[in-house]
């Protein structure tokens, strides 16, 4: 089936409702073993976007490379914000997502009136003015600029923190779930860049004891050990 390009139908509702300033919210490395999760923020305005615009995830990377140097002379503004793996253990994905958009919206060199936001779920919320787009990244213009930004960003910091350690396969993987990344997690172990809480370490008997968990206070202060983060060994 071809693919539907983007429109600014979102963004116009918005500014009819009064909204001067649209920001198109998006993330990246959500189901990954390793690496940050980042979120990518972007103003188009109403302009017409370049040519082949859409959803990162149905992009090849040859073509995503060459759109993001594009998108970022095109756009009003960007930004990307980032959690660590560490973040990601120590809050729990929606709180990691929520803190790494937080601090793309802070690095803007606008103040967003509405925030157009990837998917059902309202990770973000006050004090900003949100509308949650299922599939927005495929819909909303500037969704789909913000997907592509920070996929190819994260894909590039990813293969930098491979170059130490080419085993894992990181320029290749970004992180994500693949034989070779699964084969060197087996043989060598988490690195510093991955996320300890994730349920792939179930599967690593040998290197299960450096699951990472957080104490959730209870009732009258006492606590419990839980998870920290997915427990969901997502891939692509």
């Amino acid at each position: 089936m071809p693919i539907v390009p983007p429109t600014h139908s979102v963004e116009r509702s918005l500014r009819r409702a009064g909204a001067k300033v649209v920001v198109g919210l998006d993330e990246v490395g959500r189901g990954a073993w390793a690496g940050p999760v980042t979120v990518g923020a972007a103003v188009t305005g109403l302009r017409r976007p370049p040519e082949g615009l859409t959803d990162s995830k149905l992009l090849t990377e040859l073509r995503r490379q060459a759109l993001a140097p594009v998108l970022s002379d095109w756009v009003t503004a960007y930004a990307l914000g980032h959690a660590s793996a560490l973040e990601c253990d120590e809050l729990g994905m929606t709180a990691a997502l929520r803190l790494a958009a937080v601090r793309a919206l802070e690095a803007l060199p606008v103040e967003p009136d509405a925030v157009i936001l990837d998917g059902k779920h309202d990770y973000l919320g006050g004090p900003w003015r949100v509308r949650t787009v299922i599939k927005g990244d495929q819909s909303c213009i500037c969704v789909a600029a913000a997907s592509v930004l920070a996929k190819v960003h994260r894909d590039g910091l990813m293969a930098e923190l491979g170059e130490a350690h080419p085993e894992y396969g990181f320029a290749d993987n970004a992180g994500y779930p693949s034989p070779v990344h699964r084969a060197a997690l087996e043989e060598f172990g988490p690195t510093e860049h991955h996320r300890l809480s994730w349920s792939y370490l179930d599967g690593l008997p040998q290197w299960r004891h450096l699951k990472r968990v957080r104490t959730i206070p209870g009732p009258g202060g006492t606590g419990s050990a839980e998870p920290v983060g997915e427990q969901l060994a997502l891939g692509f």
